[in-house]
């Protein structure tokens, strides 16, 4: 399948589980392969990141259409879970 790289800019990002990743804010290209490595994403899933953006890597793609669908990942992004303090516990 060809498309151009414009298109995929400002997509959905998806787990194969219908877990809302991000939207596609960039491309990271390897011009000398000319293909495309990496997806650049953006607006995360606060749930999951707690950084502003990552880049997924695009062996991950399982699909590109009206979405990009991802293969389910999110246990490698799953924000770890805050400690409650000593004090918050009595």
């Amino acid at each position: 399948m060809r498309a151009e790289i414009s298109t995929l800019l400002g997509l959905d990002i998806y787990s194969d589980k219908g877990l809302y990743i991000g939207k596609v804010g960039d491309v990271e290209l390897d011009l000398n392969e000319q293909k495309i490595i990496g997806i650049a994403a953006r607006k995360l899933n606060p749930n999951l990141f707690d950084q502003q953006g990552v880049i997924l890597p695009f062996r991950w793609v399982v699909a590109i259409g009206d979405i990009i669908m991802i293969r389910q990942v999110a246990k490698h992004f799953k924000k770890p879970a805050k400690k409650k303090n000593k004090d918050e516990e009595t």
